[in-house]
């Protein structure tokens, strides 16, 4: 009589122990199942770190602004006071305000100042425009130039390149001590500022330099410009 309640609970306990079995291996293989669909979720993207804003070019102690044109930048520096002056009594405003683009080799107030006394006045006056027409546009090529551009075309060209102006006649560039030099048809000589150089303008480039280059004048044209 005793046999058949210990057969009977010894089978319940090992139905209860098989549920145990089966429940924890459906555990298992559902925590196996999980960490599965994790591990083939895409880790996210690493948060991309911004670009350093480049430091803004200055000339004449006035930031230049790349969206401007480059009559507007000019107007803006100190030490361009003189350039912008003659631009406006030759009439090229409009001309170095349109779309370019032009690089244009600036002269300094302080190359100007070193001209003869009393050139500058008299390239201001209405009888001389085609004279100052002519030297201001021989400081200005078409195209966008930087100095590394610059150096390569001379370094390609052996030692000297040539760029051919507005004006039309040739300014000769070579490196001394590693700054562009531009050499005029009469030898005169001027070097691309190493502080105030690829100033990017709407319309081109401007390269400040510390000397006025001359083109070949006509005697009356050279006579007039000079106040003889």
């Amino acid at each position: 009589m005793l046999k058949k309640p210990t057969i009977l609970f010894a089978a319940l306990a090992a139905s209860v122990s098989l549920a145990a079995c089966s429940t924890t291996t459906s555990a298992s293989s559902d925590m196996g199942s999980t960490s599965t669909a994790g591990s083939s979720t895409p880790a996210p993207s690493p948060t991309p770190t911004p670009s350093p804003t480049p430091a803004p070019v200055m000339v004449g102690g006035a930031e230049m602004s790349p969206s401007m044109n480059i009559v507007e930048n000019a107007s803006k520096a100190s030490n361009l006071t003189t350039l912008v002056s003659l631009v406006k009594a030759a009439g090229l405003v409009e001309t170095l305000s349109g779309p370019g683009p032009f690089t244009v080799f600036a002269p300094t107030d302080a190359a100007f100042s070193r001209l003869p006394p009393g050139t500058v006045d008299t390239l201001e006056k209405p009888e001389n425009m085609a004279a100052l027409k002519k030297i201001l546009t021989y400081h200005v090529v078409s195209g966008s130039y930087t100095t590394d551009q610059l150096k390569q075309m001379i370094n390609q060209g052996g030692g000297t390149a040539t760029l051919n102006t507005v004006e039309g006649g040739p300014l000769t560039l070579s490196l001394t001590n590693g700054n562009v030099t531009l050499t005029d048809t009469s030898g005169n000589k001027a070097y691309v500022s190493p502080t105030e150089q690829n100033v990017t303008q709407s319309n081109g480039m401007v390269q400040v330099i510390n000397g006025v280059l001359v083109p070949k004048l006509s005697a009356s044209a050279s006579g007039s410009a000079t106040g003889q």
